[in-house]
């Protein structure tokens, strides 16, 4: 029987509420990157490990996982299937397309409308699903396809039954404003922490921030997904951080996960690690109860 923690941390987010089709999630899920080998490129370093993974985050109550083809290549997908297939009915699984990798591991756009449907039938394959329940297009800087084109493309999609909802990642506030005109926009994907709140240069481009859209989510009841959260924000944290762990007696990545849950209920935090024991903290950071006092100090 599953047994789902036990916190008013670990509350529901309704994706794509005012839509036929909502989908209910607990609200902390699990991002499958960190499953591949270094750079996310191959094969896991201890495949065992990373299917228990996948099989003790829904045995615990996750029941929102995030993955993308380009993730090896192919190489999160194929271990969620193994792990998880035949899926449990209360399981959304989440891909991302709009990129690729090349096989010097860069990472390049992959976002003309065929690319998008050979990203969207390769998922399909892959996962071994009929119908992907939530798609982020991932926006690849600017590049020769204009992002109308994209969306369009997969609206498309939707249409013919392929995806169930489509979402944003890696969206400038103007962009998000421009796929809200051209259609529903179920969900946003950004970077976003404690300490790493607004757009950052990495080497394949800008990353917006998940503060720069956060209140336009809020007002169009969009769950905000925050990934690469436990990566780029803690080193720059500064003391504060560390002092409110230390306090609750907890790892700097567990406050960082309590925060964004207490930062906005349309928060929707998808940590992910490559260890069954730092996954098993990461969950626990549901349970950790930060005060106002807390907040105020955190700033």
């Amino acid at each position: 029987m599953k047994s789902t923690p036990t916190s008013p941390l670990m509350s529901t987010i309704t994706i794509a509420q005012n839509s036929a089709h909502p989908l209910t999630v607990n609200r902390l899920g699990y991002g499958t990157m960190r499953l591949t080998g270094p750079e996310i490129w191959g094969e896991p370093t201890n495949r065992p490990e990373a299917l228990q993974i996948l099989r003790t985050a829904v045995e615990l109550g996750v029941n929102f996982i995030d993955t993308a083809d380009y993730y090896g290549e192919d190489v999160t997908n194929r271990l969620i299937a193994e792990a998880l297939y035949p899926y449990p009915q209360d399981l959304v699984i989440c891909t991302k397309v709009g990129a690729t990798r090349r096989p010097d591991k860069s990472w390049v756009p992959f976002n003309t409308p065929e690319n998008l449907r050979t990203s969207i039938d390769n998922n399909l394959r892959t996962l071994r699903q009929e119908q992907i329940q939530l798609v982020h297009l991932r926006l690849m800087g600017h590049g020769p396809v204009p992002l109308d084109e994209q969306l369009r493309a997969m609206f498309e999609m939707q249409r013919e039954g392929k995806i169930l909802h489509v979402g944003l990642s890696n969206v400038t506030r103007e962009e998000l404003e421009t796929g809200l005109a051209l259609g529903p926009i179920a969900t946003v994907e950004n970077m976003y922490s404690y300490a790493q709140r607004t757009t950052v240069q990495l080497p394949h481009g800008a990353n917006p921030g998940g503060e720069e859209v956060l209140d336009l989510c809020e007002q169009h009841g969009i769950p905000l997904i925050p990934f690469f959260s436990l990566i780029h924000g803690l080193p720059k944290a500064g003391n504060k951080i560390a002092e409110i762990a230390q306090k609750h007696n907890a790892t700097e990545a567990q406050i960082n996960i309590a925060w964004l849950l207490h930062k906005s209920p349309w928060i929707l935090p998808i940590p992910g690690t490559s260890s069954l024991a730092h996954f098993r903290e990461n969950l626990a950071a549901a349970t950790f109860h930060l005060s106002p006092e807390d907040i105020a100090y955190l700033g």
